[in-house]
């Protein structure tokens, strides 16, 4: 990975806890790449991640001159965060499921009855 350069520069592009990172941001690499995939134009990602032209710059030219690896990683983290995505899902359903199962509580009982009569005076019950 070509990322040492000969300047004394700050790097463009730095890997962070979240990944690869747009230096002073936290944009990464593959909010970019999303929007890439999606054949969004430079000047459009721009100003919805917000970015200034030499960041946006930077992280395309890194992404072209490393295109294996951030491929790779890219795809690493497309399949985290649907992993993620799925467990909270599940953990939800469970919660969800449990609360319906509750039964409502006194001062709720009153409303739902109201509820309940209304429904059936509008013809909405089953």
């Amino acid at each position: 990975m070509g990322m040492t350069s000969v300047s004394n520069e700050q790097p463009a592009i730095t890997r962070t806890e979240r990944g690869l990172t747009i230096a002073g941001t936290r944009i990464t690499i593959y909010d970019v790449m999303d929007h890439l995939k999606a054949g969004w134009t430079p000047k459009l990602i721009r100003h919805w991640l917000p970015l200034t032209e030499e960041q946006l710059n930077a992280a395309l030219s890194f992404i072209d001159v490393n295109r294996t690896e951030v491929e790779a990683e890219y795809q690493t983290v497309l399949q985290e965060t649907q992993e993620i995505r799925e467990y909270w899902e599940d953990k939800n359903r469970e919660r969800l499921t449990q609360i319906a199962k509750l039964s409502p509580k006194p001062e709720q009982e009153e409303i739902h009855a109201k509820l309940q009569a209304w429904k059936a005076k509008l013809g909405l019950t089953p």
